[in-house]
């Protein structure tokens, strides 16, 4: 089995885990150590940043499915040539803290520009969490048809302070999951939850529709390799349990 194929496996049975480095993550020492935490945890993806150096660096050490991000179809296309299994158009939240933001006019005209560029591979668009949610249903649909194999759902950046403890957790979460409640509701094509996501929210996640968590902060922003492979842990054990528990259900 492929290495996409075996993360097509893992969304089709809704239990996929993606751990993201960053798309602004150029440090090659701490996304080594996202990268052993994903390996060593289970995890169904690691996703970084379009960074040359760093794509030939991680392709050598995992055999993990590898995600390229960007919001530069050129940037996609060459993370291919370079042994990418999959690209990303996303992540926005990193983005938003630099004051960039996008309409759904232009995610749609860089799908396509980015759809032309890499052909048949796997090909994953972020939403973003800033539109309404009955424009991020009109996208979603227009990216199923253009051919997208995967949507991820994002939340809301704030700078505000979050409450403390489990409720800031699920405050930060919020929003994302309700966008997968609609989004699941509105197209036939697997949708990523990311943005807030941890062991406290994916299980969550998951009962809301999703057949695939991203995680990025909760395990790149920890200091240690022993932390950051515990909460990978955690992550894939929650993903496993919640996909047991769907099939009992059918």
């Amino acid at each position: 089995m492929s290495r996409i194929e075996s993360f097509k496996r893992a969304l089709d049975e809704k239990r996929a885990v993606k751990i993201i480095a960053g798309i602004d993550n150029f440090d090659a020492d701490k996304v080594k150590k996202v990268v052993v935490a994903a390996s060593n945890s289970g995890a169904s993806a690691i996703d970084i940043c379009a960074d040359p150096d760093i794509i030939a660096m991680v392709r050598q050490m995992t055999d993990l499915p590898l995600f390229v991000s960007s919001v530069d179809p050129e940037e996609l296309a060459h993370a291919v040539v370079l042994g990418a299994d999959a690209v990303e158009l996303g992540n926005f939240d990193a983005l938003y803290k630099k004051g960039i933001s996008f309409s759904a006019e232009q995610v749609l005209n860089l799908a396509k520009r980015t759809k032309e560029l890499i052909e048949d591979t796997f090909f994953c668009v972020t939403i973003p969490g800033e539109l309404e949610i009955a424009e991020q249903i009109e996208l979603a649909r227009e990216l199923e048809t253009l051919g997208v194999d995967l949507i991820q759902t994002e939340g809301h950046f704030s700078n505000e302070a979050p409450s403390n403890g489990v409720r800031g957790l699920i405050e930060r979460a919020e929003l994302t999951i309700s966008n997968t409640i609609e989004l699941t509701r509105n197209i036939e094509i697997p949708v990523m939850t990311a943005t807030g996501i941890n062991p406290t929210t994916a299980s969550l996640a998951f009962a809301a529709g999703a057949s695939a968590i991203g995680c990025g902060s909760c395990v790149n922003k920890l200091d240690s390799e022993l932390s950051m492979l515990a909460v990978s842990r955690s992550l894939v054990e929650i993903a496993d349990k919640s996909a047991r528990y769907t099939m009992e259900l059918v």
